[in-house]
């Protein structure tokens, strides 16, 4: 699978991509990550990408030029380019292709939109930042606006980076035996998650906070906190109840 990322900070999304899942999922060529940067789309010395608002108000916005001709340099299949400049100019199918805007007012993200994302071959990702975003890039260019929560960012960088973590985990094969990953997701394409405990069986916090320095007084000893007794029985049925009596389904 390709991510475009379309961004003012392309070192954001190197830095973070060069590490754990991301890096080993780049390296055996489940995933390629290609970043862009709307300044070098632009065509003044100073290599401008935003201006104010019209009609007045705080802030810059980002300008749709430059980001117009980084999604056109990209020759990307998409929807919105089709019905502008028909389809005989394109090679690919938009169907398994889609552009993606950041903003607070995009549809909230979930691990359903996450599965959806992951049976695509292309996702392309524009960053917004400053005040906003020229509106003609969510009117004639994104396929789809989207939110990861229910507060305002800096930019779409972090966001970026959310999406294309939780769409890489479900490629076949971006994580260990794929087939337990699947076993946990729902019907609904949700993810299914339940408690989950490793050794020791008993920890013990007053005794480690003495281990490493803390002077402690007055104090409750003997505290222990234990392990499920039904996680250690060895009986898979009555594990597999537990599990499903206490799991949560995160959509």
């Amino acid at each position: 699978m390709k991510f475009d990322i379309l961004t003012l900070f392309p070192e954001l999304i190197k830095f973070y991509s060069n590490y754990s899942i991301l890096k080993k999922a780049q390296k055996e060529k489940k995933i390629e990550i290609i970043t862009y940067n709307f300044r070098d789309f632009t065509a003044d010395k100073y290599r401008t990408v935003d201006d104010r608002p019209f009609g007045g108000g705080r802030g810059m916005i980002l300008k749709i030029e430059p980001i117009f001709k980084t999604i056109a340099s990209l020759k990307i299949p998409n929807s919105k380019f089709y019905s502008l400049i028909g389809k005989s100019n394109f090679q690919q199918s938009p169907k398994k292709t889609k552009i993606i805007l950041f903003t607070p007012r995009g549809k909230k993200f979930t691990q359903k939109i996450a599965h959806q994302f992951s049976q695509l071959e292309r996702l392309v990702l524009i960053c917004g930042r400053y005040e906003g975003i020229d509106e003609r890039v969510v009117k004639y260019i994104a396929d789809e606006q989207i939110s990861i929560g229910n507060y305002v960012l800096m930019g779409g960088e972090l966001p970026a980076l959310v999406v294309m973590e939780a769409v890489t985990r479900l490629l076949p094969g971006v994580i260990g035996k794929s087939e337990f990953l699947f076993k946990r997701i729902s019907k609904t394409k949700g993810f299914i998650e339940h408690p989950q405990y490793t050794r020791p069986e008993i920890f013990e916090p007053l005794k480690t906070l003495t281990e490493i320095g803390f002077k402690l007084k007055r104090v409750k000893k003997n505290i222990k906190w234990r392990v499920p007794k039904i996680l250690l029985s060895g009986n898979h049925q009555q594990i597999k109840k537990w599990r499903e009596k206490h799991q949560k389904i995160i959509i």
